[in-house]
């Protein structure tokens, strides 16, 4: 999912043991919970859809879905309001939605928090018949379904856009600094970094305020460690020892490998992006980046993307993961009034043209399998990315209490970063005293 989000998973630890109150866009007696319905019998029906912002403003959201809608509406008869909701404020949003009874028919979801929101009940799963309206499950890539809820449920939401973790890395800089290929495991990420350090240029962007940046690294680089942050039955298992290596580790970039400015570490907003397309920061790893990297002046040529480095060269298996499945998932309300109206909608994004031109537009892979062979998705950056997503990514904990685990972590991961800006050591003991005070505020059941 885009990582400018601010977490706001608190609010779950309640909503988990609630009922989900009725939803909807409006009440007109035309609503229909039978998803079956032909869209010849829903013409003038009206939907709210909620859109997370994909664009480079929720203004430029706007401009990209609303003639879309229109479309949409064109065909159907359906009209739909839209509201686009920043990252700061969706999971709140949400969750308020469940217990109020104000909230959208059709709304967007960072596909790691399928699984806690399907546990509310809030969302309809996508069982069989569900599938069959929307052309069927086999339209979907493996990977985006793995990080659509809880293993051995029914999906809680359709993927809408697919992203991945890639190392981007400024070929021109690379070139000055007599460095041939890039990294390929950490510890040549490191001394390529301190070559690249100099004059006020850094070797390394990163993230550090940003709590899904951390999450997301964290869990890859736990992977690595052999570790999960969660054990079979769901338990969290933050203070293992691979854990702890793994925060260390990307703490380190800017506490001992000193390739990562200090600043970083207040880096809440995408400044790594800009960091990078400006040629400040000679390397960052980032989900599918090319659309803001352009909005920077920075062309396609003179980067290149691959896979984030390992803790060996050619480790497979979880040492060979490199990327969380990154994504945004599209939901319906399970409790809307118009579910027929809503499952519409989802079908629509998710057809084939739908999703070419919308990842097209917002610089993310379809995982429509069918959409990704337009020439579009053929770009060399897309194209590493897909690679990834199919060879070397793994979904995020699937487990009802993920939001909280984001909530937690990743702010424990930016207290760490800012020890490290203050001249603070970060050691093995200072990163699982964190992580302990994080699994100690976990949910117990």
């Amino acid at each position: 999912m885009r990582t400018n989000r601010v977490f706001a998973a608190t609010a779950l630890v309640a909503a988990l043991g609630l009922t989900v109150a009725a939803c909807g866009g409006g009440s007109d007696s035309k609503g229909s919970g039978d998803i079956s319905a032909s869209p010849g019998s829903l013409k003038g029906q009206t939907i709210t859809y909620w859109a997370s912002n994909q664009g480079t403003s929720l203004a430029n959201d706007k401009q990209v879905l609303t003639p879309e809608l229109k479309k949409f509406t064109q065909q159907t008869g359906i009209k739909v309001n839209l509201e686009v909701v920043g990252w700061a404020d969706l999971l709140n949003r949400i969750l308020a939605a469940t217990t109020s009874g104000q909230g959208p028919d059709v709304l967007n979801i960072g596909n790691t928090w399928s699984a806690s929101l399907q546990a509310t009940g809030a969302l309809m799963p996508w069982d069989a018949n569900a599938f069959a309206t929307v052309g069927g499950k086999g339209r979907f890539s493996a990977a985006a379904l793995a990080s659509a809820g809880a293993a051995g449920k029914d999906p809680a939401a359709l993927p809408l856009y697919s992203m991945a973790y890639g190392l981007y890395y400024n070929k021109k800089e690379f070139a000055d600094a007599g460095i041939a290929q890039p990294p390929t495991t950490w510890a040549e990420l490191v001394a390529d970094g301190k070559k690249l350090t100099k004059d006020g240029h850094y070797g390394l962007a990163v993230e550090g305020a940003n709590g899904a940046e951390n999450i997301h690294h964290a869990f890859v680089l736990a992977k690595q460690h052999g570790a999960d942050w969660f054990d079979a039955s769901g338990k969290p298992t933050f203070t293992g020892a691979g854990n702890v290596a793994a925060v260390k580790q990307y703490v380190d970039f800017i506490a001992s490998d000193k390739i990562a400015a200090k600043g970083d570490a207040e880096y809440v907003q995408n400044q790594t992006i800009t960091d990078f397309a400006t040629g400040k920061a000679a390397m960052m790893m980032w989900q599918s980046a090319a659309t803001s990297i352009k909005s920077h002046g920075m062309s396609q040529d003179q980067y290149g993307v691959v896979p984030v480095p390992t803790q060996t060269a050619g480790a497979t298996g979880d040492a060979g993961v490199t990327s969380m499945v990154a994504g945004i998932n599209v939901a319906v309300f399970n409790s809307t009034k118009h579910k027929a109206a809503a499952v519409q909608l989802a079908k629509f994004l998710t057809s084939t043209p739908e999703q070419k031109i919308l990842n097209g537009t917002y610089g993310t892979i379809p995982p429509v399998t069918e959409a990704q062979s337009d020439p579009a998705f053929q770009t060399p950056d897309l194209k590493a990315l897909a690679g990834v997503l199919s060879k070397s990514a793994a979904p995020m904990p699937q487990v009802a209490n993920e939001a909280q685990f984001e909530n937690l972590v990743g702010p424990a991961i930016k207290s760490l970063f800012a020890d490290a800006a203050a001249g603070k050591a970060v050691t093995d003991d200072t990163v699982k005293a964190a992580l302990q005070k994080a699994q100690s505020q976990m949910p117990t059941s």
